[in-house]
């Protein structure tokens, strides 16, 4: 078996909210193998040869009848994680802050003209860019006081999760990754 990395959607954020001993638990009750999760913010990692499309089908479709929650997965492979890290554009930024840059993960893409409004909305010398299905944020003054991230929503840059690259590196490290 090899390692799915399982990404939800504004998980314990606005009340929406699983423990994550309930979501090792779901996990285990699936067949999924060896679950772990990274903090209370919706990230898990489980062992599994499911083919990424079917496994967020059926977790989404578990969340909901467990839980009552209507929530996106997005699952991705170590090798898809280790593709992640190396693309980073930011990889200055996010040596010396990496709480102030962001990969965004993308259920079923950008959205076309995203990239373009993103950077309409930057402020104070944010940037963004895209590789593959990931924006990849740099906030200097902090995801909080950030004009994209005041106003870019799922219909501006389609559905999505976010990461900042401490996360993003300790979910590599749980699936086996090097931070280098």
């Amino acid at each position: 078996m090899t390692h799915r990395i399982i990404l939800f959607r504004g998980m314990n954020t606005g009340g929406v909210r699983a423990p994550v001993s309930d979501l090792r638990a779901m996990a285990a009750d699936m067949g999924l193998g060896n679950p772990r999760t990274l903090l209370a913010s919706g990230n898990l990692v489980v062992e599994s040869d499911r083919a990424p499309a079917d496994l967020e089908a059926a977790v989404e479709v578990e969340m909901k009848r467990r839980f009552g929650l209507d929530i996106s997965a997005m699952v991705r492979t170590s090798a898809y994680w280790q593709a992640l890290i190396a693309a980073n554009p930011f990889p200055a930024e996010a040596a010396g802050e990496p709480s102030k840059v962001l990969a965004m993960v993308m259920k079923a893409g950008i959205k076309d003209g995203a990239l373009d409004g993103c950077r309409v909305l930057a402020e104070g010398g944010e940037r963004v860019e895209a590789v593959g299905d990931v924006l990849y944020f740099w906030f200097p003054n902090g995801q909080g006081q950030s004009g994209i991230f005041k106003k870019a929503t799922p219909r501006l840059l389609g559905m999505g999760t976010g990461r900042n690259w401490n996360t993003v590196l300790k979910l590599g490290a749980m699936v086996g990754l090097s931070p280098d």
